[in-house]
């Protein structure tokens, strides 16, 4: 690591203590066992001895919030709504956008690290603990939060001291270091851990894409295998060296685990405590967009009198201590109705409806990728495009048909003509119809629908790669097997179903019942062979052949999904005599 940090300080111990008696509380409450994916339940997951905690840490063991999961498990109805503020299932609530980040973070890591076993759940568990969603998705279409999420400085005063390692970039801060962004990483941490998780070229602490991206790969390293408890745990002390930190977060990917749902972004659950949470400290606010940054140390209220010694009532019109008040004029016209601050629409909250912005009819064989793409408009009610917004392209139904890459899910911002383009599709081995569904991420309108047909693999050509003569003796076996080579457009045609066939004549395509044949695995004559298939090079070579007693000329067909077909020439002949030479006269 960067930077190496002291002991951690903590502001309001008797909090976090309580905290702690909470969480063991919790444990008592919860029935121990095994749930329905076979992982140790939470009130199991006794953190290992060996996980001991280390000075360093991801967020410089900032303070994180200390709201426990509720007792009630989530597994909300379809028609459970976001309720801010709230508590049961609207816990289990995840804003779209970030619940999208997490997702693609642990298929990322799947492919890069797969002896990993990172858990989306886990992500989100340590993105409620360390910002509550990214201050309940208050993110824009490219994943950004709307106002930086800032710890406390870390200048030693309650905090670990951690002067400036990064001139203000990320945290604003030339003198001390602050954990930045919806995970929280310490500007040193995140000089090597950054990662961009959203392909648009920068690694942005503030960005939950690329956040949540590099809490996978930082939770990961060490080749640390997740699925085991011991490397877990250490792996959780190593974000924030923390036990109260470490129960929390297993509190909340236990309570992930068991179910959750997306709900519109800006409308998650906002939490209310924190581990630094002291007497006189008034509560964090909890309203979406608030002007306070999560982990922020809000400023104290004046401080209280004494108990049971309250200041005297000044007469009235006159301050407590005597003298005259003059009123202050006011600063708007008399009658004026007061309005509140609002905050104003994002891109994605105007969207009305999705419309389809010229895609083509979608077409490709088995195995092949799609030559067009799929292209949706966002527009306001009144048609207008709306750029800047998140549409979440999703293949749904039974089919092995993906993305590139292999995904089957894929999320792309719309443009300044409001319109967002999919990755290419690659056409599985299933043929038939795939459907690939648009959706607008953090907005509930009405999906778009599209239709793509997978067709089988085709060839419209065949040719043999031999120009040998097949000849045979009555009763025999031709010397030479029969080889073809299948091609669609010119190039290889592999995986190509093909029919080689023993037919009667030129315009008689039925089955032959006399001279060359095939034999089966028994053994037995067979002049038909089904279920044949072109190798990667777009080769057949076809079993041997062999003859009857019949002799001529017969007529080999093979056919090919697609339409191609080739006849080839078999000849059974008796082998020709020769005649004996004259005999030489005798000399005279």
């Amino acid at each position: 690591m960067a930077a190496q940090f002291g002991r951690r300080l903590r502001k309001g111990a008797a909090t976090t203590a309580v905290a702690a008696v909470a969480v063991a509380a919790l444990s008592a409450s919860q029935a121990p066992g095994v749930n329905d994916h076979g992982r140790q339940a939470a009130a199991d997951a006794t953190p290992s001895p060996e996980a001991s905690a280390s000075d360093g840490s991801a967020t410089g063991n900032s303070p994180y919030y200390t709201d426990l999961p509720p007792l009630k498990s989530p597994n909300p109805s379809p028609s459970t709504g976001p309720a801010p503020g709230g508590t049961g299932t609207t816990e289990s609530g995840i804003p779209a956008t970030v619940l999208d980040a997490y997702k693609r973070a642990e298929t990322t890591l799947r492919e890069a690290k797969p002896g990993c076993n990172l858990p989306w759940q886990l992500l989100a568990a340590i993105g409620r603990v360390e910002s509550g969603q990214a201050r309940g998705g208050r993110v824009d279409a490219d994943g950004t939060t709307i106002k930086k999420i800032l710890g406390p400085q870390l200048d030693g005063n309650g905090f670990a001291l951690i002067k400036d390692t990064d001139d203000g970039a990320y945290d604003g801060n030339s003198s001390y270091d602050q954990a930045v962004g919806p995970m929280q990483f310490i500007p040193s941490t995140w000089a090597w851990a950054g990662r961009d998780g959203n392909g648009d070229g920068k690694k942005d602490p503030n960005n939950i894409y690329d956040a949540a991206l590099a809490a996978g790969h930082y939770l990961c390293r060490n080749d640390w295998d997740l699925s085991q408890q011991g490397e877990l745990d250490r792996a959780i002390l190593s974000y924030n060296n923390s036990r109260d930190y470490l129960n929390l977060v297993m509190r909340w990917l236990e309570y992930y685990r068991k179910g959750t749902h997306e709900v519109p972004d800006g409308t998650g659950t906002l939490p209310d405590n924190r581990s630094d949470d002291g007497a006189g400290a008034s509560p964090t606010p909890t309203t979406a967009g608030a002007t306070t940054p999560a982990g922020s140390t809000p400023r104290p209220g004046p401080k209280p009198g004494k108990p049971g010694k309250p200041g005297k009532p000044g007469k009235p019109g006159k301050p407590a201590g005597g003298g005259t008040t003059t009123p202050k004029p006011p600063t708007t016209p008399p009658g004026t109705p007061s309005t509140p601050p609002t905050t104003p629409p994002t891109p994605t909250d105007t969207v009305d409806h999705l419309e389809d912005a010229g895609t083509a009819k979608l077409t490709a064989m088995a195995g092949d990728a799609f030559a067009r793409r799929i292209s949706t408009r966002a527009e306001t009610e009144a048609g207008k495009a709306v750029a800047k917004v998140r549409v979440r392209f999703t293949i749904v139904g039974d089919t092995d048909t993906t993305f590139t890459g292999g995904e089957d899910v894929a999320t792309v911002a719309t443009n300044s003509s409001g319109v967002a383009v999919a990755p290419a599709l690659q056409a599985g081995e299933k043929t038939g119809t795939v459907t690939v569904r648009a959706t607008v991420v953090g907005r509930a309108v009405p999906g778009l629908d599209y239709k793509a047909t997978v067709t089988e693999r085709a060839a419209d050509a065949l040719a043999r790669t031999g120009d040998a003569a097949l000849t045979c003796a009555p009763g025999g076996t031709f010397a030479n097997q029969v080889e073809v080579k299948a091609t669609y457009k010119g190039a290889v045609a592999d995986g190509v179903a093909a029919t080689a066939t023993l037919i009667k004549s030129a315009d008689d395509p039925t089955v032959t019942d006399k001279g060359p044949y095939f034999k089966d695995a028994d053994g037995k004559t067979v002049r038909t062979l089904t279920g044949l298939k072109t190798d990667a090079k777009g080769l057949l070579k076809l079993p041997e052949l062999y003859a009857d007693g019949t002799t001529g000329t017969f007529l080999l067909r093979v056919t090919t999904a697609g339409g191609a077909t080739l006849t080839v020439e078999l000849t059974v002949a008796a082998a020709e005599t020769s005649s004996p030479s004259p005999s030489a006269s005798p000399s005279a």
